[in-house]
């Protein structure tokens, strides 16, 4: 299950960015969140080693390619969620429970659910929203009906482009790699792709409309390029993985970062 910031978002888009990250017990949440996934990430790498092999990619990370050994990947998975598990309580009971909801979920993910077509990408789209959420709960800022919408249909549209973009990449050995891709139709994931990604930007645009920023509107077009660049990336096989595609796609990175200096200059400009 992919990592993003996604504990910050309610705090950058609350307005209070700068004045909480000035105080030092405000990075607990975000480093909890780092070590929680970062546990889960070793978990997932420790189950699909053998499979893992098979991928044209995946056979150089350290444990397919024997570098690290289980043993120590199974202690560092374990101190790892410990430390996320003592800093989570740190910051409030409710905070933990997210914490652990989202251990569980992709724990869940990597031990079975991952096999199983539409569960994973769901899957994936709940850790997005728990990550949302435990922001929310951190720093005391309500999330907003459309960007949770927009996170969660977000997480779908990009979680739906990896698997297509992998199902397209393993061609007949994507079976040796994850059950789930030979359970989707042909077609069904490119159409999931594009629905999801018109109602990204519907729902986007609407999270705009309701801040009352005239800056924030015109976002929308670099929202409405972004999800077309990727899904562009996807269907001529330049590969699906979001943080890949947004570093090492310079119109993507481009427009990325003019969105984030847009959605910033409109919400923290006097």
């Amino acid at each position: 299950m992919a990592e993003k910031p996604d504990d910050l978002l309610p705090l950058f888009s609350g307005g209070t960015f700068f004045l909480s990250v000035a105080c030092p017990a405000a990075l607990l949440p975000f480093a909890s969140f780092c070590l929680a996934s970062s546990a889960t990430y070793i978990l997932n790498d420790l189950l699909d080693r053998e499979h893992d092999r098979n991928h044209p990619e995946k056979r150089l990370r350290p444990l397919p390619s024997g570098l690290i050994s289980p043993r120590s990947a199974r202690a560092l998975a374990l101190a790892l969620a410990l430390a996320a598990m003592v800093l989570a309580w740190q910051v409030s009971g409710a905070f933990l429970l997210l914490v652990l909801l989202y251990g569980g979920v992709s724990s869940a993910y990597s031990i079975r659910l991952k096999e199983y077509a539409l569960v994973d990408i769901f899957c994936i789209a709940a850790g997005f929203l728990l990550r949302l959420e435990a922001g929310g709960a951190a720093f005391g800022v309500t999330i907003s009906e459309w960007l949770f919408l927009s996170v969660f249909l977000l997480a779908v549209f990009l979680g739906t482009g990896k698997r297509l973009s992998e199902k397209n990449r393993l061609g007949r050995s994507a079976a040796s790699h994850r059950k789930a891709l030979v359970a989707y139709p042909e077609g069904f994931l490119d159409g999931t792709m594009y629905m999801t990604g018109a109602a990204v930007l519907v729902t986007y645009t609407l999270y705009v409309i309701s801040r009352h920023s005239s800056l924030l509107l015109y976002t929308v077009p670099l929202c409405c390029f972004g999800l077309l660049r990727y899904i562009l990336r996807v269907q001529s096989g330049k590969g699906g993985d979001p943080t890949e595609s947004l570093t090492k796609d310079l119109p993507l990175f481009i427009v990325g970062l003019a969105w984030a200096v847009m959605v910033g200059w409109g919400i923290y400009a006097p």
